[in-house]
Parts: C-alpha cells; sequence; structure tokens
C-alpha cells in the first residue's frame, strides 16, 4: 500500500516543520509513505522549512487558492499511483498521529472517504467563537439534507481519500473544496465515513486563508453547494420549486373560481386571478427546465464515468 500525505501550505512557516514531524513514519498496513507539500505562492519560508523537514516541496509561484491546489494534488496523487491520500493542514490545528485513524476504514474497506470531524463526538468539541461553531452546525446540516446522510463536520479539511476515490473526484469550485468533494462523492455513491478526532479550535499563529471572512464565506458555501445541487440534482431543485409555485398559482385560481361561482363575479380579485394563472405557468416552465436538465445530467454522468474509466486506464501503469 502507498500513501501519500499532503500538505496545502501558503505561509504557513512557523508550524509547518511541526505538522510534518508529527507524522508518523511507519503506518500498519502501509509498505510506502511520501509527504509533499504544495506551496500556494508563499512568500515566507514554507517551502525551505518542509523541505529540511524531510518532505517534498512544489508549488505555484503565485497564490491559486485552496480548491485549485487541492485539485493539483489529487492529479499529482493519481500520477503517483499511490493507493491512499491524506490531506491535512498545514496550520497546525491538526495532529499528524491521527492519520493512522482515517486510514482504518478504508484499509479495513469500510470507507472511500474518511473525513476527521471535530464536532461528532461531544467531548472532543474545540474551543472556538460561538458564531464559527454555529455557522459549522448550519452548514452540515444543509449538506446532509442535500446529501440525506448525517455528516456533523463537512468543512474539516484533514480527510482520506482511497484511489477509487480519487478517481471519481471532479471538482470546479474556485473557493473551497471541502464541501463539493463530500456531495461530489456522495451523489457517485462512494462511502463516507467520519472518524472524531481531537483538534485546535482555532489557529495558533495568523488567520484563516479561507474564513477569513465569514459574509463572504458564508455566500461562497452556499454558492458551492447550490451549483452542486444544479449540478447532481435538477429535477428535484426545479420540480419541486416549479411544483410548489403551481400549486400557490393553483390555490389563487381556486379561489376565484368560487368566488365566480358564488356571486357571479370575482371584481376586485382579477389580479389574484392572473397572479395565479402566471404562476401557474411560471411552474410549469420550471418543472420543464427540471426535466430538461435531469436529461442532461444522466448525459453528464455517463460522461463522467467514461473520464473515470479513462483516468484508470491514464493513471494505471504510473
Amino acid at each position: 500500500m502507498k500513501l501519500l500525505i499532503s500538505l496545502p501550505a501558503y505561509n504557513e512557516e512557523k508550524t509547518i516543520a511541526f505538522v510534518i514531524k508529527s507524522i508518523p513514519v511507519n503506518i500498519n498496513g502501509i509498505d510506502e509513505i511520501n509527504i509533499l507539500v504544495f506551496d500556494d505562492g508563499s512568500t515566507d519560508k514554507t517551502r525551505e522549512l518542509a523541505e529540511s523537514s524531510g518532505a517534498t516541496a512544489i508549488g505555484n509561484s503565485e497564490n491559486k487558492g485552496l480548491s485549485r491546489v487541492f485539485q493539483e494534488i489529487v492529479e499529482k496523487a493519481l500520477e503517483q499511483n499511490v493507493d491512499v491520500l491524506v490531506n491535512i493542514d498545514a496550520d497546525g490545528q491538526f495532529n499528524g498521529r491521527d492519520v493512522p485513524k482515517l486510514l482504518e476504514p478504508i484499509l479495513k474497506n469500510r470507507a472511500d472517504c474518511v473525513t476527521a470531524s471535530r464536532f461528532i463526538n461531544k467531548e472532543l468539541i474545540p474551543q472556538m467563537p460561538k458564531f464559527k461553531k454555529w455557522g459549522n452546525e448550519k452548514v452540515a446540516r444543509l449538506i446532509s439534507f442535500v446529501a440525506r446522510k448525517r455528516l456533523y463536520d463537512v468543512s474539516c479539511g484533514f480527510r482520506a481519500y482511497s484511489k477509487e476515490a480519487l478517481l471519481n473526484l471532479n471538482l470546479f469550485s474556485k473557493f473551497t473544496y471541502t464541501h463539493e468533494s463530500l456531495l461530489n462523492l456522495i451523489f457517485k455513491g462512494l462511502r463516507i465515513v467520519e472518524v472524531p478526532v481531537r483538534v485546535k479550535g482555532e489557529r495558533e499563529f495568523g488567520n484563516s486563508k479561507v474564513a477569513h471572512n465569514l459574509w463572504r464565506y458564508g455566500y461562497n458555501i452556499f454558492n458551492t453547494i447550490f451549483r452542486t445541487m444544479l449540478d447532481y440534482k435538477p429535477l428535484k431543485f426545479f420540480g419541486w420549486s416549479g411544483i410548489i409555485l403551481f400549486i400557490i398559482g393553483f390555490l389563487l385560481d381556486l379561489f376565484v373560481l368560487i368566488r365566480l361561482l358564488a356571486i357571479g363575479e370575482i371584481t376586485p380579485y382579477k389580479s389574484v386571478g392572473f397572479g395565479g394563472l402566471a404562476l401557474n405557468i411560471f411552474g410549469l416552465l420550471l418543472f420543464i427546465i427540471g426535466l430538461i436538465a435531469d436529461m442532461i445530467n444522466r448525459v453528464r454522468m455517463t460522461q463522467e464515468r467514461i473520464l473515470y474509466y479513462e483516468k484508470k486506464g491514464l493513471f494505471k501503469n504510473k
């Protein structure tokens, strides 16, 4: 079994060496361990310290953002023909000694993707600002509702991916990969497991590169979930929206019809009747859009399956 442990990093010179040295050099069930630091255009000594700590360091000449870095990490993992990829943040919030905990469900063939969870075990919930904890909980419930699977921590970057998961991952978000990757794998039927770990609730040094602006962070999360929902469940999104609007329009029409039958006129509710008719038409159009989008989605899923086999053949002998 070949394991690649990746650390996306941007100006993490104060913590990068500590995280690398906390990673076990021997893990049961793993024959080869490689540590890769992907430097996303750091202007400090992140890359030099990573290399002096025994890791391989590559990266970008300019900052491209966490999502694009992770997509490049996935490609590197496939190129190196690894069996498992573990991704851990370089900011020191996670303990590298917990890597075997994430690997266990994959090595025992109980999961395709394992995510560290800060909230599934109440005894391990870290100290953090109440607003941040509240936001994590609400996002987790939203993802759980969309995925129809109860998840407690969907924003954690400490995860393990089997080769099957890596071959299936197709990500498009430019902001963060954490939510999209879970939905992407769940909608494809892959197994997701959460493992409780003890983490630091707040960074010891610097500020979060992703969640430094909570309003922007919230908007980007919602946008990612919305686009993923459109991609994978278009009939549910458009269809139910259309049905709800059509029912509201029908009730308005029914009200006007009953009044017409009862007293022989619809004045002064003529506008209600026109409004109901408009909602009927708009609702029907949304439902038709949902049907068309669902047909397009079937084509896209077929293309993704073809892409899966193409990647499987391309990276088989690398």
